[in-house]
């Protein structure tokens, strides 16, 4: 029966909380999946309308559309461990910006890494800035703040 119980809560402590953020042809979930006891992994995941799209974390050229920018407020309570992380973002030739573009379009997720820096409960504050597109229009930037609460570290 234990391990019935324990099977059927873990994912209770795996994903620890799940911040829907929706608006425009953009909408943002925020989670976290515990990857050791000492850290966590940050979700932020993008589901862009059929047609739209949202640009890579870093562009060819800063002289065309604004990339994807994901901001974590400094705290005692973690440490980043790495960068932000893509998946590979499609590229193609944009007529609109004479130049070459990486975007997103469909689902998208990425990820930062989190070291904790103890054992107990914390709260991950932070923005996305995006700007999102489609064949004919570009609509202004637009940031998204979220809030996600990280449960205490599981025991080794």
């Amino acid at each position: 029966m234990l391990r019935v119980t324990r099977a059927f809560l873990l994912p209770w402590f795996i994903s620890a909380s799940l911040v829907v953020v929706a608006g425009g042809p953009v909408n943002w979930v925020f989670s976290t999946t515990a990857l050791q006891a000492d850290s966590v992994q940050l979700q932020l995941r993008s589901t862009c309308e059929a047609g739209w799209h949202i640009y890579a974390l870093h562009l060819p050229s800063d002289e065309g559309p604004l990339p994807t920018a994901v901001k974590l407020d400094a705290a005692p309570a973690f440490s980043l461990a790495g960068p932000v992380v893509e998946p590979v973002p499609l590229e193609k030739e944009d007529p609109a910006f004479g130049m070459r573009v990486r975007y997103h379009e469909g689902e998208t997720t990425f990820t930062q890494n989190l070291i904790r820096g103890g054992r107990t409960a914390f709260t991950v504050h932070g923005s996305v800035e995006y700007m999102a597109c489609n064949d004919k229009t570009c609509l202004p930037p637009t940031q998204v703040e979220f809030t996600v609460d990280i449960p205490p570290a599981r025991s080794k």
